[in-house]
């Protein structure tokens, strides 16, 4: 692939929900293996109820990668933001690897309500702002830190081993709504988002310095469009019964994402794909068709500002390759 200084490139981690433990472990292994040797800065791992611990699979990453960097999704609810600093300098002690952090305000309603989380939509935000001002604090100070909001304090919290300098993480913050790029703005962090299609992205909200907006698609491409709509139209065919259950999910959600891609209706000849989102398949949207179509309309969400880019779960070492071959044209107008 060829490198760009300004962008970033994320696969994503396999969920381990039914699958037995051997098989997943192997696969895990094999995707990691894939992501790395595509020249990509990391894997996100995703945090739900549903799936295992997202720092036990970043380990299980680190151990047998040599440079990929866990993307670690974090959810407030889930565990105090001392253990979260605590995690990754004990990691870095023990690995010499740097953590990208995801910070997640929500999450499935069901996975909410059974942790007895009510916390309002844009108030989790406010809460997401204190929990990872106090996680840099601890792995940036070098004195002990005090911090006193509305949901989180700690006074004079020391962390002990101290995170060397060069290893400190990159904050996203993942939310398309105007709390979640109003958070990733007072954090400085990346604002990643579930994006419209490239031509309604030209004036994306909270575009600052590069790095600062990020985007999560998945992409098949090939040489010949008809080949790459024949591959996406079989790993994705129409399911009735992933239409309802997406149908629901979009009526208990409040996840502003959610409903935004559940009301686009995009152009017939668009490269862009809602099929797996709509049939809950995946999270995400999908850009699907030749090299050159899929990298224009990369390269319109990069002119738009947007620096990092988080895929889908790759099913191939090979359709990496072919994913990469389009970001390989979508960067030339970058440079």
């Amino acid at each position: 692939m060829t490198s760009d200084s300004r962008m970033e490139i994320f696969s994503t981690c396999p969920p381990s929900a039914g699958v037995p433990p051997d098989l997943y472990m192997a696969h895990l292994t094999q995707v990691a293996r894939w992501s790395e040797e595509a020249g990509c800065t990391g894997m996100l791992v995703y945090s739900d109820n549903s799936v295992l611990d997202p720092w036990l699979i970043s380990h299980i990453i680190i151990q047998r990668t040599t440079t990929l960097c866990p993307l670690v999704a974090v959810q407030p609810v889930y565990m105090h933001p001392y253990w979260v600093a605590k995690q990754i300098a004990s990691l870095a002690y023990v690995h010499g690897r740097r953590i990208y952090l995801n910070m997640v305000a929500g999450g499935f309603k069901n996975d909410l309500d059974a942790l007895n989380d009510a916390t309002p939509h844009d108030q989790r935000y406010a809460r997401l702002i204190e929990y990872t001002t106090i996680v840099m604090g601890l792995l940036t100070s070098r004195t002990p830190f005090t911090y006193e909001g509305e949901f989180h304090r700690v006074t004079r919290l020391r962390l002990a081993p101290a995170l060397p300098e060069s290893l400190v993480p990159e904050v996203f913050v993942s939310g398309s709504s105007d709390a979640g790029i109003a958070a990733a703005k007072s954090l400085r962090a990346t604002a990643i988002k579930y994006p419209k299609p490239a031509s309604e992205e030209d004036h994306p909200p909270g575009a600052g310095a590069p790095g600062s907006l990020g985007i999560r698609v998945g992409i098949i491409a090939r040489r010949e469009e008809a080949e790459a709509w024949e591959v996406a139209r079989a790993r994705f065919p129409e399911d009735r019964q992933g239409q309802l259950t997406r149908q629901l999910a979009s009526k208990v959600s409040d996840s502003v994402w959610h409903h935004q891609l559940s009301e686009l209706d995009p152009a017939e000849k668009s490269p862009y794909w809602l099929v797996p989102f709509q049939n809950y398949k995946t999270m995400c949207p999908y850009l699907v068709g030749s090299y050159e179509q899929v990298a224009v309309e990369l390269a319109r969400y990069f002119h738009a500002g947007y620096r990092r880019v988080i895929l889908d779960i790759p099913p191939s070492a090979e359709e990496l390759r072919h994913t990469l071959e389009a970001f390989d044209g979508a960067l030339q107008p970058v440079r």
